[in-house]
Parts: C-alpha cells; structure tokens; sequence
C-alpha cells in the first residue's frame, strides 16, 4: 500500500509540473493557435520529465479547489505588504531623524514543508525592512530594522510572518 501511495503522489506531481508549466505556456505566448498549444504541449512534457527528480519538492502544494483562491489572497496581501514596507523604507530614508532599532528576530512558522517556509522566508525578504538570514526548523532568524523594544517572539512573528503564513497555509503545507 504504502509504494502504491508513493507512486500515486509522484503521478500527482508530475501531473502538477506538467500542468504548472503548460499554464506558463499560455501565459507567455497568450495564443490559442493549435502550433502554439501542441509546442506548449511539447515544452511541458520535456520540462516534466527534465524534472522528474525533483517533483516531490510539489508535495507541499495542496491541490484543493480552494487553492487558486488562497494563491491569489496571498499575492495580494505580499503586494500589499510590499507597498507598505517600501512607504516605510522611503519614510525613513526622508526623515533621518527617525529611529531604527535594528536586530535578529526569531520568527515562529507553523508551515511544515521546505516550500512553504521556503517562500515565507522569501516572501519576508523581497519586503524592505526585512531579511531573513537563516531557517532552523520551525524558526527563521530575520534581520528587522525596526524591532520595538520587548518585543517577544509571538508579537514579532504576528507583524512580520503572519499575515504571509496565513495565505500560504491555504495551498502549501
């Protein structure tokens, strides 16, 4: 049962691949011509199995109906978020007077897949303000340049992280 479970989710992600990199296929050439569509065909395919190896890392995507939902509410809370770190940023930089008060923070995530706290780590560095350094296990160590004074784990993870894990947790593990 249990190589039969293995080969069921390895088809699912194969699957997964091929359609990801078919959808990408329109998206680039937005044509619907039938040469275009057995290309994107074609192109799918060998990108299938160019990556057949490294299909389990897709293990962390949930393939629900929701799903799609979830990806969008994300992207648009990082845009969002993007925004505002870089209003913030700019603030900072025309007002040299204000105070940074900068640290490393650990950040708590309930994200258990290596692609989830891969792209919450990366969705918290691509926002000004914030890098992150490190991942160690279900903590990742950020670098915040404005770190209120006491401040604790669980607050520091509600402003930096939880916004982002909340979304993320809608269609990755």
């Amino acid at each position: 049962m249990h190589v039969e479970t293995t080969k069921t989710m390895r088809s699912r992600h194969l699957l997964l691949v091929f359609v990801l990199s078919f959808l990408l296929w329109l998206g680039l050439t937005a044509s619907v011509d039938p040469a275009e569509l057995i290309t994107g065909v074609l192109v799918a395919v060998v990108v299938t199995l160019l990556t057949t190896d490294r299909a389990p890392v897709l293990g962390a995507v949930r393939l629900t109906p929701a799903a799609p939902l979830a990806l969008l509410r994300y992207l648009l809370a990082f845009v969002i978020a993007l925004v505002r770190s870089n209003l913030d940023m700019a603030r900072r930089v025309l007002s040299p007077s204000l105070p940074i008060r900068p640290s490393v923070v650990r950040v708590h995530t309930e994200l258990t897949s290596e692609l989830g706290r891969l792209v919450l780590a990366n969705s918290i560095t691509l926002t000004p303000g914030t890098l992150t350094v490190d991942v160690q296990g279900n903590e990742l160590l950020v670098h915040w340049i404005d770190c209120p004074p006491g401040s604790d784990t669980a607050a520091i993870t509600r402003t930096i992280a939880a916004d982002f894990e909340r979304h993320l947790k809608g269609f990755l593990l």
